[in-house]
């Protein structure tokens, strides 16, 4: 039986990156972990669902109405329970803010993944909603950036993501499931973390890291 999306979010939710990118790994994907400045502006948030592509350029001509209105076109256009990921082709400014956190956070979006900037850092953290960004900066996007396209087939430093595909993310960053693989790795890394626990318990007791590879078959 196919996993619900609820079952998905909350079985992906108990597993960790670092047992997603073994499994994928494995699984001879070797490049599914976005860059390692991304990161979350809450310690300890996690941000897990499917994805929703965004596309961007750097534009310091256009016109601040035209500019504001695409963003929050694209905006309404995420869909509940998926996570925004940002490819937004410009270090200038801070593509996602305190108002496009609260919106999203209202309509059930499940979180936001940003190869770019973020800024009203402390109002986002208090809408709730996850965000993983890679730096911080009070200088807006209007009249400096272009949204061009949203949920269609992205690359962020060489890791494809389309929309659909998985998006897990907690403390360690950032990995990229497709889609076409997600029951797979899901359950691969389970199984991953049930090994890991066994491991864990027999080094507490004492246990030789060969030892317990040899055992195991995983440190």
């Amino acid at each position: 039986m196919t996993p619900s999306s609820d079952d998905l979010r909350t079985r992906f939710g108990a597993v960790y990156t670092a047992a997603v990118t073994d499994v994928l790994d494995d699984l001879g994907h070797r490049r599914q972990t976005l860059p390692a400045e991304i990161v979350p502006l809450e310690p300890g948030a996690r941000v897990v669902g499917p994805a929703f592509t965004v596309e961007g350029r750097t534009n310091h001509s256009i016109d601040p109405d035209v500019s504001i209105r695409r963003i929050l076109e694209m905006l309404g256009a995420v869909p509940a329970r998926h996570v925004a990921v940002y490819e937004p082709g410009d270090a200038t400014c801070a593509h996602f803010g305190e108002l496009s956190a609260t919106s999203l956070q209202v309509h059930g979006v499940a979180g936001v993944v940003i190869n770019g900037g973020c800024r009203d850092v402390d109002l986002v953290r208090a809408s709730g909603l996850p965000v993983f960004a890679r730096y911080r900066t009070p200088q807006d996007a209007v009249s400096r950036w272009e949204v061009l396209e949203w949920g269609h087939a992205i690359e962020i430093e060489g890791v494809s993501i389309a929309t659909g595909d998985y998006v897990v993310g907690d403390a360690d960053g950032v990995a990229v499931v497709p889609r076409d693989l997600i029951e797979t790795v899901l359950a691969e890394a389970e199984a991953l973390v049930g090994t890991e626990n066994l491991i864990r318990d027999a080094v507490r007791d004492g246990m030789k890291p060969l030892a317990a590879y040899e055992q195991f078959g995983k440190f």
